[in-house]
């Protein structure tokens, strides 16, 4: 009987991972979604499309990308975590959206459980950010800014890309570290927010550098500074934020996953190409690569690593005492408004 039994179990787990490995070998069979947490224009959003134009060359199925910004980056990782397990649909999103979200949010306003709903795949780029502001308001550096903000408390705007996101917390850092009261602006991705500091609609944003350098060279913004730990070749003549605010740095990392319970088979297949992908000395530049570089060893197992970082640092690099300051912060930011952000599109 105990033999049978054993024999069973054996068999079945054999057909089991007879049909795993099937599944890889056909994969993919279908168009592959990949759903970006963000309006379209932003890193998250380039390099989906970078990765998605990759993708289809190389296994000949159309890659579609669905920008779903809004709602602090749920309602897109919403749609994967309820998606078929089977790697169709794809996962692009910030830090905040792993590590973020699930510390922030209960789990009936969440409507998933990050951890096994969805499954890591690797992380794509790390990026630093600048601290830039519209040409009309009256600072030039990180140091006129915090005099200005210290003559108007809680007046000067800043944008952010949703409630939690990177441009978010790595504002509050700045108002942590620079003892200042800054007002924020939430839209549903950072493109929508940095055509408003360009048009001159708010004052301030912390964004990824890549998205910077074009339209300052250009005079359309000015960058107070760059918020790397070092001054940036492409910007000579702007200081780092660290040079006023010693120790401040900001910044951010981009992971891809796919739906909870796919095989695991699948998931290492992706995880494979995309690595090939990212490897390809050629690649950078095809998504502004200058300030974007990619996570070493790019695999599965780190990107989980990270998941678990969330009360080490919630995934911006911060320490835990900011990220906790962060946490109550935008906690009552979301009490404050009904809808948790002030989306614009």
């Amino acid at each position: 009987m105990g033999h049978t039994m054993i024999k069973r179990a054996a068999l079945s787990l054999g057909f089991l991972l007879a049909t795993t490995a099937a599944q890889a070998q056909t994969y993919p069979s279908k168009t592959i979604t990949i759903v970006v947490t963000a309006a379209a224009g932003g890193v998250s959003d380039v390099v989906a499309r970078g990765i998605g134009q990759r993708l289809s060359e190389a296994w000949g199925q159309q890659v579609v990308i669905e920008n779903k910004g809004g709602g602090a980056h749920i309602i897109g990782a919403q749609v994967v975590a309820k998606a078929p397990p089977d790697g169709h649909t794809l996962l692009v999103a910030e830090a905040g959206t792993y590590v973020l979200n699930p510390t922030l949010y209960p789990k009936d306003k969440l409507a998933y459980d990050t951890e096994k709903d969805i499954a890591p795949i690797t992380g794509l780029v790390r990026i630093n950010q600048a601290l830039i502001a519209n040409n009309a308001l009256a600072a030039q550096n990180a140091r006129e800014l915090i005099d200005l903000a210290n003559k108007k408390p809680g007046e000067i705007t800043y944008g952010t890309a949703g409630v939690g996101s990177a441009p978010h917390m790595n504002i509050i850092k700045f108002e942590n570290m620079a003892k200042v009261k800054l007002q924020p602006i939430h839209y549903r991705g950072a493109a929508p927010a940095l055509n408003d500091i360009i048009a001159g609609h708010i004052n301030l944003m912390s964004v990824s550098l890549s998205l910077v350098i074009q339209p300052a060279n250009e005079k359309r913004l000015k960058v107070l500074g760059a918020s790397s730990p070092e001054r940036v070749k492409e910007l000579p003549n702007s200081p780092t934020v660290s040079e006023t605010v010693p120790g401040y740095e900001a910044g951010t990392w981009f992971g891809l996953a796919t739906t909870g319970g796919t095989p695991r088979d699948v998931v290492m297949k992706i995880n494979a190409e995309v690595r090939k992908i990212l490897s390809d000395p050629t690649f950078p530049g095809e998504i502004h690569g200058t300030a974007a570089v990619r996570i070493d060893g790019g695999n599965a197992r780190g990107v989980q690593q990270l998941h678990q970082g969330r009360d080490r640092d919630l995934g911006q690099g911060h320490s835990r005492a900011e990220a906790r300051a962060g946490v109550t912060r935008i906690s009552s930011e979301w009490r404050d408004s009904e809808q948790g952000q002030r989306s614009r599109s």
